[in-house]
């Protein structure tokens, strides 16, 4: 891909550590806020190429991992029922509910499929009107507008029998939960771009000038994290603490704001569920006024849920930056990728699955 090599220059990238050990006096926190960052720090060691004593604190930036338990459940208790084709994005599949997953109620039987867009879910519904068309709408403020696009077209095309179950996060509000957390260590934020180039950083700025700690909009590669970590090095030295962005390439302060007006005109702000972490106030979206009558939620009833997390796993603990993967005594034995205890083993973007990927193991463990 053209202007990909250029991000992961191993020369730039040394300069890049070179500078940052001269910039930081002091052990700082940093806490990046997206699963792809999490995956490039780990796959790259850059976590493990800091100056002493900085620590890079993994956050809760998978939208897979914090999808809370009670929508899986759901999303399972509606896929079981006859009339109803569920379809989803392919990391979702495996994510373990109270008692199974989706891939495992499809090989049952069910009809689960997966699709690369929500608008594949419409064209669905569209083609076979004796089926209930359902679609498991989850992640960040990323893929609200083509969730958002999606039931917008299927109100023009009168659609009776497509639906979505939401369970849309939103950053900023998890950011300020994290915050307001007396036993915080994190002292600045890496900010995701993909988020960013939708949403536009303006939400940001009150955290920074309310909590005075730096928060810099960072890509994805090597050199943009290396790049981000510096320039939010650079603030905590000068007792600064703005917002910066350093995916110039991608990002405007503004956003996307024709994205936004989709994403206003479907879905509303309200408290979200996040796996692992409880109900933050603010913190989702779910389906606002005339669109309320594509709510899966709504449309079928499937009462007396009772969502159970395994007690052995610690997914809440790693979410939030508390623990390492490698602190859980399932890690890389009783919890692989092919056999998780919890979400982040199982999506591409959780933290679990990443140290396990890069071979991390446990202090323990070691020679």
């Amino acid at each position: 891909m053209k202007y990909l090599d250029e991000y992961r220059d191993p020369v730039l990238a040394r300069r890049l550590l070179d500078e940052l050990r001269r910039a930081a006096a002091h052990p700082w926190r940093i806490m990046e806020v997206c699963g792809g960052q999490t995956h490039t720090l780990v796959r790259q060691g850059i976590d493990e190429l800091l100056p002493a004593g900085m620590r890079m604190i993994h956050g809760p930036g998978c939208p897979v991992c914090v999808t809370p338990l009670e929508t899986l459940d759901r999303a399972l208790a509606i896929a079981a029922r006859p009339e109803v084709t569920l379809t989803s994005f392919g990391d979702m599949l495996r994510v373990p509910g109270t008692r199974t997953d989706l891939l495992s109620l499809r090989a049952r039987g069910a009809d689960i499929r997966v699709v690369y867009a929500p608008m594949d879910a419409v064209r669905l519904a569209a083609e076979r009107p004796d089926r209930e068309v359902v679609f498991l709408a989850v992640g960040f403020e990323t893929t609200a507008p083509a969730n958002a696009t999606a039931v917008l077209h299927a109100a023009r095309l009168g659609l009776t029998n497509f639906s979505v179950l939401v369970s849309h996060v939103l950053v900023p509000p998890a950011m300020k939960a994290l915050l307001d957390d007396p036993d915080c260590e994190v002292q600045a934020f890496l900010a995701a771009g993909h988020v960013c180039a939708v949403m536009g950083w303006r939400e940001y700025e009150p955290i920074a000038a309310r909590h005075r700690v730096p928060i810099v909009v960072t890509g994805f590669e090597p050199l943009d994290l290396l790049e981000g970590i510096l320039m939010a090095v650079r603030q905590l030295e000068s007792g600064r603490h703005t917002v910066e962005n350093q995916y110039a390439r991608a990002v405007r302060r503004s956003g996307n704001t024709e994205a936004q007006d989709a994403v206003r005109e479907v879905f509303r702000v309200a408290d979200r569920s996040w796996r692992g972490i409880g109900e933050l106030p603010g913190s989702g979206l779910e389906l606002a006024g005339r669109y309320r009558r594509f709510d899966a939620a709504r449309r079928f009833e499937v009462g007396g849920l009772r969502p159970a997390e395994d007690p052995e796993c610690i997914a809440g603990a790693i979410l939030t930056g508390a623990r390492l993967p490698t602190d859980c005594s399932a890690y890389g034995t009783r919890c692989t990728p092919r056999h998780p205890l919890g979400a982040p083993m199982v999506s591409a973007e959780g933290t679990c699955a990443a140290f396990h990927a890069a071979g991390r193991v446990p202090a323990r463990s070691t020679p």
